[in-house]
């Protein structure tokens, strides 16, 4: 007797022509993403994986894929370039894994505005717009592999958000092209704040098929290491640099003794036991960094121009963000790390006093960035010397008791990872409209868990 064949069987049969990824390692490799930068999520995840993994070309192939997997039951998950860190791109329940990578095309670039499939890396998108005098204003560190549905599915703010905020600032994100997971699949366009109800929903509550993004002038940035002896300096210096209204700047991060240490590729510009502040400043504003800079004691050792950075295609940005996660964790495998965010205005004493209460199990890492109100903030990635989940539990805690905001990156449910808790029901409609069979990344949203197949 012939044993049954699985619905993804029928989905591989159903549609041949279609680019089917179904080697185990290669497959096992698709349905993670960099969810081991937590222990908490690497214990949980670790073994979870698609069935099968596909990569549509075209909308029509995206609209048979979708239809055919409705009518079987198979849970979808969609997959830019797998640089996230919380499981995103992980099926909770196998199903299928939607590879949108094959699906970029640029559509257009326009004054201020650019449009391109969900499935174009951020670093091509701007081989596109740069020579129209303009980039993306706010990319992640990760952004030469990184997808534009990636970044807005995935992702929270990065390089450029001490200009323009998190990706998800209005003005940032124009519109969406989305498509719904039904039997007959409808396409719909999705502007300004409606379109934001599917942002950093991890695929959850649409198929996003373009999108449509606020584009900034590029400058020739110059790329600097300022270092510093003394903790309180370094941190006021960043602290000015991100606030002072005539610099012209992409990114501003400040890491704390020991973090310069893990950053092995640029050990000769960070002397042992150094704070450091890494900033892109417009080359015209060079001086008057300069001099801010020597009003804090800083040391500049580090400045490449951004003829020498094209030149050697290596970028302090690959230092920023969750990329200095990385690099440390490659030196130190016990690490892991939080997110906090501080209170504009009291940064500086909200961060000198964790570093009192917690220097040295959690080392101080921030990015400046501005908030959804333009005011200059701070968004720290701090690294954590693991021990077990119950410390870590108890440091998410001691921040939040002091009044630092927590986005949690050890849960894969939407929900428990954001400060704020319950979805609002403007979302919850979303997901009923987009995703009324709750076939999209079951299992990471509360309301709807996995159901056995």
């Amino acid at each position: 007797m012939n044993a049954p064949v699985s619905a993804v069987e029928q989905l591989l049969f159903t549609l041949p022509d279609l680019d089917w990824i179904t080697d185990e390692s290669r497959v096992a490799r698709l349905s993670q993403d960099f969810a081991w930068f937590s222990p908490v999520l690497n214990r949980q995840l670790k073994d979870k994986r698609a069935d099968a993994v596909v990569r549509p070309r075209t909308e029509d192939e995206l609209r048979a894929l979708v239809g055919a997997c409705v009518q079987r039951n198979v849970p979808i998950t969609i997959r830019g370039s797998g640089t996230g860190n919380y499981g995103q791109t992980t099926p909770l329940a196998g199903g299928v894994v939607l590879d949108m990578t094959s699906y970029n095309a640029l559509q257009w670039v326009r004054p201020g505005v650019a449009r391109a499939q969900a499935g174009m890396r951020l670093g091509e998108l701007e081989k596109h717009t740069r020579p129209t005098g303009q980039e993306l204003r706010c990319i992640p560190s990760t952004y030469r592999s990184a997808t534009l549905g990636g970044l807005f599915g995935g992702g929270f703010g990065g390089i450029g958000s001490i200009n323009y905020g998190p990706f998800g600032a209005p003005g940032n994100v124009l519109g969406v092209r989305a498509m719904t997971i039904e039997a007959e699949p409808q396409i719909v366009e999705l502007r300004g704040a409606e379109a934001l109800r599917m942002h950093h929903l991890w695929g959850t509550n649409g198929l996003v098929l373009e999108l449509e993004v606020g584009l900034a002038p590029v400058h020739p940035w110059l790329e600097t290491l300022v270092t510093f002896s003394d903790f309180d300096k370094a941190l006021a210096f960043g602290n000015a640099l991100a606030h002072a209204p005539g610099i012209v700047k992409r990114e501003v991060a400040f890491f704390a003794s020991p973090i310069p240490d893990y950053l092995t590729q640029l050990a000769e510009y960070l002397p042992k036991g150094c704070h450091a502040v890494l900033s892109l400043v417009a080359e015209s504003s060079e001086e008057a960094m300069h001099e801010l800079a020597a009003l804090h004691a800083g040391s500049i050792t580090y400045r490449k121009t951004a003829a020498e950075v094209q030149k050697s295609n290596r970028t302090l940005m690959e230092f920023t963000w969750n990329h200095t996660t990385l690099h440390a964790l490659k030196v130190d495998k016990t690490l892991t790390y939080i997110q906090s965010s501080f209170v504009p205005g009291k940064q500086v004493e909200q961060i000198t006093e964790m570093e009192h209460l917690l220097g040295g199990e959690v080392l101080m890492h921030v990015e400046f960035l501005r908030n959804l109100d333009g005011l200059i903030a701070c968004s720290a990635l701090q690294l954590v010397r693991f021990t077990n989940e119950e410390r870590l539990d108890e440091i998410i805690r001691i921040h939040r008791e002091r009044g630092v905001r927590i986005n949690n990156p050890h849960t894969f449910i939407v929900e428990d990872g954001k400060a704020g808790g319950a979805l609002p029901p403007e979302i919850i409609a979303m997901k009923n409209r987009f995703d009324p069979h709750g076939l999209l990344n079951p299992g990471k949203l509360r309301d709807w868990p996995v159901v056995p197949r």
